[in-house]
């Protein structure tokens, strides 16, 4: 089966579990088995914030440097782990990348997981490992996942009633390659509408979202909120929602039309920050969602979803020139995560604000999957030697061991989780974190248990799958 069999494959099998979830019943949060509600932990964090490197970011090219070797015609391949040479951080054991020398200050403020490992699902797709990465679960499902930050937003509630729980910073859902596979997770799933993510593709343009459009007055727009719930209501295509969802989207625009009219509003304006500190954001598109992710977490949003957005070809799915990519891709990012980890704690925020930078998979030079893997070799520029510079970079999915970085929340400043190898194949050799047990991890700090569970279609669904997620517990403490 080819790629684009297996991408038609993969859309039909997430339309049909989307049907089915519009058409359930309301999810209902089961207890334990002896019917006392489940225990849910302690939280060390109110708030999350995903900084999503979307695309497949290289792990030995930015948190795990590996031996370097610069590029020089006609050079093997294989002889190259590392395109950039390693940088000292303020962490004595923590090298990374050159490029990312802001970063490097801020690392004695978190854990570094070197050693997250993640399944081969055998066509290596970034919309399904997007996919898992965000729900927890494989796809196909035979109902529609939610995404970890609807998670939060129904088991937690939100941290502000006139703040969205969940938004979601820097992805357009229209116009771009695999719009469908990232419209699937980019959800709340069975939640329900009023527990999805309020989307935000262009952060500068944030603030037009929660104000009426230029030269209507307040009560023309509010005439206009009035008929869009009698359309709701009134849809041909009522027939195919069950009513949990129609009634679920009908909530969530009254909590849009609550914020309209809030002061918390201001905070989606990122033009109202000091130019001071606006500059240091002002990388690119990315660098603005930072500003304005912090922004709304200061105003009491619950998670915040910031992405470098993914195009197929683009940003950190480097298939060819790759060290250029890079180059580009760390002068987009390296400023603004540090500065945003500096502005937390400045603020007094960082130690209730739990801060999550991850991808997909990583890459690799000459494997793609992990050993043993029958996956398609997708690189575009399959060569054994260099020839040219755009041969230079890591141009091959590698799910054996990636990078997952972490700040605040309660989790250990300072800290080197796991490792990979030194030689290739660099696959986890100490520490290995699943997907399932970094969720927990996440879910753990947030206050939600790993087992938590909801009925859905008559079988409960957990947060964790088959809530065996364990948190690692080795990073939380002083």
């Amino acid at each position: 089966m080819d790629r684009a069999q297996q991408r038609r494959q993969f859309l039909h099998q997430l339309a049909a579990a989307s049907t089915a979830t519009m058409m359930a019943g309301a999810p209902r949060m089961l207890t334990a088995n002896e019917g006392a509600p489940l225990e849910q932990p302690t939280p060390t964090a109110d708030s999350c914030i995903l900084l999503w490197m979307a695309g497949g970011m290289a792990a030995p090219d930015t948190f795990d440097p590996k031996k370097y070797v610069p590029f020089e015609v006609g050079t093997p391949v294989a002889k190259v782990e590392s395109t950039f040479p390693s940088i000292d951080t303020n962490v004595d054991n923590i090298k990374i990348s050159e490029g990312m020398e802001n970063i490097a200050q801020v690392m004695d403020r978190g854990t570094l997981i070197r050693s997250h490992v993640l399944p081969d699902l055998g066509s290596i797709l970034h919309s399904r490992h997007q996919y898992h990465w965000h729900t927890g679960y494989v796809p196909p499902q035979t109902v529609a996942c939610p995404h970890i930050g609807a998670w939060m937003a129904r088991v937690l509630g939100p941290l502000n009633p006139v703040m969205p729980a969940f938004i979601n910073i820097g992805q357009r859902l229209e116009g771009v390659g695999e719009q469908e596979e990232l419209k699937a997770f980019t959800t709340a799933g069975f939640f329900g509408s009023e527990f999805g993510p309020m989307n935000l593709p262009y952060p500068e343009q944030a603030a037009q979202s929660v104000r009426p459009p230029e030269g209507m007055p307040p009560d023309r727009f509010a005439n206009r909120n009035k008929l869009f719930r009698k359309l709701i209501d009134q849809s041909p295509m009522r027939d195919y929602i069950g009513d949990f969802q129609r009634e679920s989207q009908l909530r969530s625009m009254e909590n849009a039309y609550r914020l309209l009219s809030a002061k918390e509003r201001e905070a989606f304006d990122i033009s109202l920050e000091p130019k001071e500190s606006y500059e240091k954001y002002d990388t690119g598109r990315f660098g603005r969602g930072c500003l304005l992710a912090r922004r709304l977490v200061e105003n009491g949003a619950r998670f915040v979803e910031v992405t470098t957005e993914y195009v197929p070809f683009l940003n950190w799915d480097t298939h060819a020139n790759g060290f250029t990519t890079l180059q580009r891709m760390k002068q987009e990012v390296d400023l603004p995560v540090a500065q945003l980890i500096r502005d937390l704690e400045a603020r007094g925020l960082l130690d209730r604000t739990l801060v999550i930078l991850a991808s997909e998979f990583s890459r690799d030079m000459i494997m793609e999957g992990k050993p043993g893997s029958n996956a398609r070799d997708q690189a575009t520029e399959a060569v054994e030697v260099f020839k040219e510079m755009k041969h230079y970079g890591q141009h091959r999915h590698f799910t054996g061991g990636s990078c997952v970085m972490m700040w605040g929340g309660g989790v250990r400043k300072g800290m080197l989780y796991g490792e990979t190898a030194n030689e290739r194949p660099f696959v986890a050799t100490k520490n290995p974190v699943s997907v399932t047990d970094l969720h927990a991890t996440i879910f753990t700090a947030m206050g939600i248990s790993p087992k938590t569970v909801f009925e859905i279609e008559r079988r409960p669904f957990y947060a964790t799958e088959d809530g065996k997620g364990k948190a690692v517990s080795e990073i939380f403490g002083a």
